[in-house]
């Protein structure tokens, strides 16, 4: 990996993911920690980028490297897992029936992706559907429902949930910004795990066989 990209690009990144993610808009404006379950989520998420190769350890914090680059290896992986916790948290309700629906749905999406042994590239794709369902699921249709102005969106979901009682499927209404920052949030911490290249491939393989053993 390159130094450059190691020590200073993915930890900026992740970084930034893990403040924009634990943003609240308000008013007034402040920031919330990860719940418990977001890291849940999280350590399946390291875990599946772990086996498909995504995440090789060996080329971050290894006897083989200088003090200096382990010690920026180790902060990869730490801002890695806090960038994954705030992107959990920041794509599930705050509470209710939707947080409970949403923490089962990303559950079982993680550990489907996990036990299916993934590569690189199957891995990044089926981030990309769970980011991507979650974003949608939130930001536009919950959104949709917890609107108090209606519209016509509004309509069309109510006909389709009817005989449910609303109040179990709406949230707070979010700020309009708040889909803005969740989107480039989220696409930023899907480049990033992009960006986190496989190290030499002695190390990849020499990992897997570990796995298999």
């Amino acid at each position: 990996m390159n130094a450059a990209r190691e020590a200073l690009l993915l930890p900026v990144m992740f970084l930034t993911v893990t403040l924009a993610g634990g943003l609240s808009l308000g008013p007034p404006v402040s920031f919330s920690p990860p719940p418990l379950f977001a890291l849940i989520l999280a350590a399946l998420l390291v875990a599946a980028l772990f086996r498909s190769g995504v995440l090789v350890p060996a080329g971050l914090v290894d006897a083989s490297r200088g003090p200096l680059a382990n010690v920026n290896g180790a902060v990869v992986i730490v801002t890695l897992f806090a960038a994954s916790a705030q992107a959990f948290h920041l794509l599930t309700p705050a509470a209710g029936l939707p947080l409970l629906l949403f923490d089962g749905f990303l559950l079982v999406l993680l550990l489907n992706t996990l036990v299916t042994y993934p590569d690189r590239i199957e891995l990044l794709r089926s981030l990309m559907v769970i980011f991507g369902s979650a974003f949608v699921l939130k930001f536009v249709i919950l959104a949709a429902l917890s609107d108090p102005t209606g519209g016509r969106l509004k309509r069309l979901l109510l006909l389709a949930v009817e005989g449910a009682t609303l109040g179990t499927l709406t949230q707070d209404p979010l700020p309009p910004a708040a889909g803005y920052i969740a989107f480039f949030t989220l696409l930023l911490f899907l480049i990033a795990v992009w960006a986190l290249a496989p190290p030499p491939q002695r190390h990849t393989a020499n990992w897997r066989l570990k796995i298999e053993d």
